[in-house]
């Protein structure tokens, strides 16, 4: 069983590798899971809407992420666990067989990491039918990574927060190394956690919305390179998140008596929309060659017509100062 979560601030910079601070919430993902016999994982849902799903029991067999299916989710979970024991060089035998049933409270594509929620809980489900118990900072490392399989560019907050989560706590979590810092939320506050009922799946609409915003970050990030004297080859070889240039940043924005990386994006990045021409003569190559290693980015190419760099870029910095601006706040608030 592993919670949804909600997200009070950082939104969309965990794959920047800033750190934000989300809390678990009651909602939760169940899985049933019992060894079976025929090379088989079949997996059902108590809903009648989801389909039985049926897949060889092949961990190295890759997803079908062009024709999507629910339980897709808890493949990704199946290759994970084996992906994960594999790089530790830990035997898991032949690859079991497997019967299993999903019930859940979170809403799905709302916005509460139902996704999350189900891949981390059929982790820990396989981990326990196999007898194994990984030390909870790498589940967390190796769901995120394996959640990726479904097609989705995630940065780690979801399933973090869905490993690391305790009640009463929000938590703190930083990346690279991930650590989950508590951070105990003032005594009788109230969240209302409102459902507009509109879906977002973000595995369908990857390429348009969800690694959409990851591609454009990592190009806001390039631009702001070359601008900043990096050389061209270097920064579209090495760099890949804001992260990577916020010294950058900061240096430029010391010349001007600040130490917001913002002040780079205002002084160096327009406003208006890029263009994959505007862009390319920038880089002094084509896009396509630059991601030629990620399917999911060049899926992006093909379906963006524009790119907001300033607004990314903006929005990254400014998002990673209020984090720990709210952190100290509600630390403040228990002395």
């Amino acid at each position: 069983m592993r919670a949804g979560r909600v997200n009070l601030i950082g939104e969309h910079i965990d794959y920047e590798g800033y750190s934000v601070l989300p809390m678990a919430i009651r909602q939760d993902m169940i899985v049933a899971i019992r060894r079976a016999d025929g090379g088989l994982v079949r997996v059902a849902n108590v809903d009648d809407k989801y389909a039985t799903c049926v897949y060889p029991a092949d961990p190295d067999k890759e997803i079908d992420i062009k024709n999507h299916k629910w339980g897709h989710y808890f493949m990704c979970g199946y290759k994970g666990v084996y992906e994960y024991a594999r790089s530790k060089g830990i035997d898991m035998g032949e690859p079991v067989a497997l019967d299993v049933v999903v019930d859940g409270t979170v809403p799905q594509g709302s916005g509460l990491s139902s996704s999350a929620a189900f891949v981390c809980s059929a982790t820990i489900a396989i981990m326990g039918i196999l007898g194994k118990n990984f030390p909870k900072k790498e589940v967390a490392q190796f769901t995120c990574q394996s959640e990726r399989h479904i097609g989705t560019q995630s940065g780690g907050m979801d399933q973090a927060i869905s490993i690391m989560a305790k009640p009463g706590f929000a938590e703190l979590i930083d990346f690279n190394p991930i650590k989950a810092t508590d951070v105990q939320l003032p005594s009788g506050g109230t969240f209302v956690i409102a459902h507009c009922l509109a879906e977002s799946k973000k595995a369908e609409t990857a390429a348009t919305n969800y690694n959409n915003r990851v591609v454009e970050c990592r190009l806001a990030a390039i631009v702001l390179a070359i601008k900043l004297g990096m050389d061209t080859k270097k920064a579209v070889t090495s760099v890949t998140t804001l992260s990577d240039v916020e010294g950058l940043c900061v240096s430029f924005a010391g010349k001007e008596g600040s130490s917001d990386p913002g002040v780079a994006v205002k002084k160096l990045l327009h406003e208006e929309p890029y263009t994959l021409e505007e862009i390319e003569k920038i880089t002094g190559q084509s896009l396509a060659t630059v991601f030629q290693s990620s399917q999911t980015s060049l899926d992006v190419l093909r379906a963006a017509k524009h790119f907001k760099l300033f607004q990314r870029a903006s929005h990254v910095y400014s998002e990673a100062r209020r984090v720990y601006a709210f952190r100290d706040t509600v630390l403040s608030k228990l002395r």
